[in-house]
């Protein structure tokens, strides 16, 4: 593939620096102590799909990011979480290209197909569209195609309803069938669960690392639910205009950083969960030591532990 480079313009003369909340040992106004949290990925990936190294955005005098370091490849699952304000849309855009950062650099491939999941996807009830002739809209695609990809994210059966009668859950799939169609080398997801109730949070998530594993795309996915798709992720970075840490989700999770943005209780509350058995069990349920050929021991009725 081609690649795509951008390099940011010189910072305007008004810019304010991140750092000048920092002097004096001062802790930083926006959820982190020190810039220390994260340490910087070094030069330019030439394997990502994405990679930027330095990005910052500034508006009206204001970092809206800085410093933001940040990778994405092939076949893995990349998820942004942060407290709202965060920067994690307007750092979404400047990754797609839609707005051009004031410092730093940024490289994309060149030819690299991107599909898009939107924050919020409002249906006009007023207006008249069916689930199959959505995906075809600023783009052609044959009733066969929308059929397959349909019934691949689970939503075949509302092939010919009106998308004003479709659930949440349903009408995010169609939502996501229609980026589908566009066969992406990087899957793009904003808050994609809004509306949705738990389980159908898992479902989607849990589709998502399917459709993952099967077409070898790459996700880039911004999310609030902490308590679900940090288990799903491959990495996590945490935003709080600059990335505060990043890393596999155990690792994220017991970061003093992410104790400080999301507060100690939700910290302990959102850390992904490690379960590990000091014991196994037979066929019929009953306990054995681990890594033990020994017999089975005996466990009095009502006190079996797992």
């Amino acid at each position: 593939m081609a690649d795509q480079d951008v390099r940011a313009a010189a910072p305007a003369a008004n810019a304010r620096s991140h750092d000048d909340g920092h002097t004096h040992g001062a802790s930083c106004k926006q959820g982190c102590a020190t810039h220390t949290n994260h340490e910087s990925l070094g030069a330019i990936d030439a394997s990502a799909l994405i990679s930027a190294r330095g990005l910052g955005l500034v508006r009206n005098g204001r970092d809206l990011l800085d410093g933001i370091d940040i990778d994405i490849h092939k076949r893995e699952i990349v998820t942004l979480i942060g407290p709202n304000g965060a920067g994690k849309t307007t750092l979404v855009r400047l990754l797609l290209g839609l707005e051009t950062p004031d410092r730093g650099e940024l490289r994309r491939q060149a030819d690299m197909r991107i599909g898009y999941v939107p924050q919020r996807f409002e249906v006009d009830a007023v207006i008249p569209m069916t689930v199959e002739r959505f995906p075809q809209l600023g783009g052609e695609a044959s009733a066969a195609r929308i059929g397959a990809i349909l019934d691949e994210v689970g939503a075949g059966h509302t092939r010919h309803q009106q998308l004003s009668q479709l659930s949440g859950g349903e009408l995010q799939r169609v939502v996501l069938a229609r980026a589908l169609l566009r066969d992406p080398d990087l899957l793009v997801l904003d808050e994609p669960v809004q509306g949705i109730d738990y389980s159908g949070e898992a479902e989607l998530y849990n589709l998502i690392a399917r459709l993952r594993d099967e077409r070898g795309f790459g996700v880039l996915l911004v999310s609030h639910d902490l308590h679900i798709v940090m288990a799903r992720s491959d990495r996590v970075v945490c935003l709080n205009r600059h990335v505060c840490c990043s890393g596999v989700p155990e690792t994220v999770a017991q970061h003093p950083a992410y104790t400080r943005l999301f507060g100690a209780e939700a910290a302990r509350a959102f850390a992904v969960y490690r379960h590990q058995h000091d014991h196994s069990h037979d066929i019929a349920g009953v306990p054995h030591a681990a890594e033990s050929t020994a017999a089975p021991r005996s466990t009095p009725a009502g006190d079996e532990r797992a």
